[in-house]
């Protein structure tokens, strides 16, 4: 457990840091190397839950298995890559005059809290804390999102801080609902929120209770997750914030806000022993999938059409854990990875496509692959990974969820179908203008940093073209551990 407690230690040695040199030109590489450091233990870490099991600590409070050090691992890598992208991009927004010296520290400072609470999510055992760090989460991200002071960016802060504070309300409701659960049961104790022990005695817990309880922590942490009705914040927060917090949002935040949905469902499911969990989590998961792709065709903002795209994507994620069973929970796991590596990579290119055309406007970024081909090139590329071609990876996760589905219910198998096609089209009659459209004028040469783009593409293509074993058998893993049974 010492890597757990590293990991920790580093994001919080990270804030202090950053508390003080934040300012300085240096502050991007100090922010990319206590990333990178974290990343570097995140795997030691992996590499010990797959020899050894899961780990629990001495006080049962911090617990890492196999779903959650997967997500561990995925959380460092894209923390590391965003953050080697963000020091240049966010030296860039100074010296236009879009931050301050102050504010730059305010954010570096924030990225490595916004960290710390998404590895405590991830670790912790106890469900009222993972509460609290899902809180924490929205309090950083409140203040990266209103970085910029610009009336929409406060707008954009203030919508997100209500509807995750009403969304965050009722997971708490459900997390006392929990507790009172456990507490009729002999034997919990102190120890009645803890996860591991909840899910022992989950046999034992009332159904009813622990039904009610998963309503309101669906909605609470579904709120989080972008689902719809409440998923209004999120196209809001990724065009006003600054794009390296967008990469993290789509790839680190939303996954978290899943994991803990999930984690709760495995409670209900031992519990009620009825898929009425799974019920719930197709329901909102479908109908995020089929409103957000329908809010794709109606987006001029480049960074609010990518975030209905991760709505898109997280909606059929749910869906998949929805539905259960082996296949779609694999097709569940590897989908939260190619989506956070594709999405991530699609922010970078954005926020260059951005800096480049001085707005965000779609009608006004035309040419890239003309003037600026390395970013051009990145994000057709990207569009393509993420609308699912193969052999990208996340056609291989799409296809699964569809195989599942026609498998489990075919008659559901032709909204899926026709939310891709319509995805599809929604992202290339607005990619196409800005990649191949004439080179208006006015436009800012940058030096582009897309080294992050290239490595997240080419992991996609890769686990496109095959699954590396190690990986597969780690997919098992917490497939096994989330379904009761193994994909294989």
């Amino acid at each position: 457990m010492i890597a757990v407690y590293l990991i920790l230690f580093i994001c919080l040695a990270g804030m202090f840091a950053q508390a003080l040199v934040g300012h300085k030109p240096s502050a991007g590489r100090i922010n990319a190397g206590f990333n990178l450091a974290n990343f570097i233990v995140s795997l030691a870490l992996a590499f010990e839950v797959l020899r050894r099991g899961a780990l629990i600590s001495a006080d049962q409070q911090l617990h890492v298995d196999a779903f959650s050090v997967y997500l561990i691992v995925l959380t460092a890598f894209v923390g590391w890559t965003t953050a080697l992208f963000s020091g240049p991009y966010m030296e860039n927004e100074r010296l236009h005059g879009r931050v301050t010296g102050r504010r730059l520290r305010l954010y570096y400072t924030m990225y490595q809290g916004f960290m710390f609470t998404m590895y405590l999510v991830l670790t912790t055992n106890n469900m009222g804390m993972l509460w609290v760090a899902m809180e924490g989460a929205t309090l950083a991200t409140v203040l990266l999102v209103s970085l910029y002071r610009t009336p929409e960016s406060v707008e954009a802060a203030w919508k997100y801080f209500i509807l995750c504070g009403v969304g965050i309300a009722q997971a708490l409701f459900g997390t006392v609902l929990l507790y009172f659960a456990a507490e009729q049961v002999q034997g919990m104790g102190d120890n009645a929120l803890l996860w591991t022990v909840l899910y022992t005695y989950a046999h034992s817990l009332d159904p009813n209770v622990l039904s009610i309880a998963f309503v309101f922590l669906l909605v609470g942490y579904g709120t989080k997750i972008g689902l719809v009705p409440l998923h209004n914040w999120l196209p809001d927060a990724h065009s006003e914030g600054p794009t390296p917090m967008s990469a993290i949002l789509s790839g680190l935040l939303l996954n978290d806000a899943l994991y803990a949905v999930v984690r709760c469902k495995m409670l209900v499911d031992r519990s009620v022993e009825t898929p009425m969990a799974g019920y719930l989590m197709m329901a909102f998961g479908l109908l995020s999938f089929l409103v957000a792709v329908l809010f794709l065709h109606r987006q001029t903002d480049i960074k609010r059409l990518f975030s209905y795209s991760s709505i898109e994507h997280m909606g059929l994620m749910t869906f998949a854990f929805g539905m259960g069973g082996p296949l779609a929970t694999f097709a569940g796991l590897l989908h939260m990875m190619v989506h956070s590596l594709t999405k991530s990579a699609i922010f970078v290119t954005v926020g260059h496509a951005a800096q480049i055309a001085k707005t965000q406007r779609m009608d006004q970024i035309r040419g890239l692959i003309n003037t600026h081909p390395e970013v051009g090139w990145g994000l057709l590329i990207g569009t393509i990974a993420i609308a699912g071609f193969p052999p990208f990876g996340v056609f291989t996760s799409e296809f699964l969820v569809l195989t599942a589905t026609m498998r489990n219910y075919p008659w559901l198998t032709p909204l899926l179908l026709i939310g891709i096609g319509i995805a599809f089209a929604g992202l290339f009659r607005h990619l196409h203008p800005m990649v191949y459209g004439p080179v208006p004028e006015g436009q800012t040469p940058i030096q582009a940093n897309l080294w992050p783009v290239m490595a997240h593409l080419a992991l996609v293509l890769w686990l496109g073209l095959a699954i590396p074993g190690v990986l597969s058998d780690w997919f098992g893993q917490a497939t096994q551990l989330i379904s009761g049974s193994s994909p294989l």
